[in-house]
């Protein structure tokens, strides 16, 4: 609810100083950039609710949207489907390695996924062999899939890869709510976690495997989306992620969120980068700063809030034993 208005208070802001900003063109424009978004801010959402956190995202966006668009390229044959299944497969394999270390390994999931953040990098520079894959040498369903117009609302028009995001957002939201409370279980006290029979181990490990599966996914669309892939596709995703998910309400110390409030996150970050384009008062050179005070504002609210809520339930503890 205060996402929500906060959203409209930003819009209310943009329209104030950007002339024409409400029209068609700007649901279409964030209801495209923000899909890819969406999707890696649900992924790095169940990475964190276990008190971790996903550096490597970017790397495997990239590496899975060149990988999808090699095998594309090759077999223009291959379905939808089976093409974001691959994309998904090869995610869910960076996850693999993320989960190990973190989960079993028990090296700190910051300096694992800092790591493998370059080490996935260089693996697609090695991949793609100097290669670039390009819009002429993908299918044409598949470079018109962002574009899609699924159904017209008001003159808004919901597309493809947008409604892609939303069913991906909901779905999580809907099927993980009892197994999220695994999730929440670790992250919160993975002490009692422990002594009331949950794996935290396997908790850990399944939360960077999914991660990993839906950065793939991500990967499809940013395929789908702009065609031209390069070794630096992806790059800067990291950041964006983990500002959309603590914009959007998750506890960056674990424990508490959820997935569509990541999603609703996304769209705010996405919303704020979209418009600072066409404000002329900010350089593009800000932009990036304007996320990392984001990211501050979001935890510094978020810690006063906590404190004075545990003061508050101290405080009404003392009275009742009074």
């Amino acid at each position: 609810m205060a996402l929500g208005a906060v959203l409209v208070l930003v819009l209310g802001f943009f329209a104030s100083q950007i002339d024409n900003y409400f029209n068609a063109r700007l649901f279409a424009r964030i209801s495209s950039s923000v899909a890819i978004m969406a999707i890696i801010a649900c992924a790095q959402t169940l990475v964190i609710l276990t008190r971790n956190i996903d550096l490597s995202v970017g790397s495997v966006v990239g590496f899975a949207a060149f990988a999808a668009g090699d095998l594309v390229a090759q077999h223009p044959g291959i379905g939808g489907v089976p093409l974001a299944l691959y994309a998904m497969a090869v995610g869910a394999c960076f996850g693999v390695v993320n989960g190990l270390f973190v989960a079993y390994a028990r090296v700190p999931a910051i300096i694992v996924t800092l790591a493998s953040m370059a080490i996935f990098r260089s693996f697609l520079v090695e991949f793609s062999g100097a290669r670039s894959i390009t819009t002429a040498s993908l299918p044409s369903w598949l470079t018109d899939f962002p574009n899609l117009t699924l159904a017209t609302l008001g003159g808004l028009e919901l597309r493809a890869a947008f409604v892609l995001a939303v069913v991906v957002a909901v779905h999580l939201a809907l099927t993980l709510l009892r197994p999220a409370r695994r999730l929440f279980a670790v992250g919160s006290n993975p002490e009692a976690a422990g002594m009331a029979g949950i794996d935290q181990r396997r908790v850990v490990f399944a939360a960077f495997v999914a991660s990993g599966a839906l950065a793939g996914l991500a990967g499809f669309v940013f395929l789908a989306r702009f065609g031209n892939i390069t070794v630096v596709a992806g790059l800067g995703f990291e950041l964006k992620s983990v500002a959309a998910a603590v914009v959007g309400g998750v506890n960056i110390n674990g424990g508490s969120g959820s997935v569509l409030g990541a999603f609703i996150g996304a769209v705010l970050v996405d919303t704020i980068d979209t418009s600072l384009v066409r404000w002329a008062v900010v350089s593009e050179f800000w932009r990036e700063a304007v996320l990392g005070l984001l990211i501050l504002l979001a935890v510094a609210a978020d810690a006063v809030l906590g404190r004075r809520l545990m003061a508050l339930r101290i405080r009404r503890e003392k009275e009742k034993r009074a």
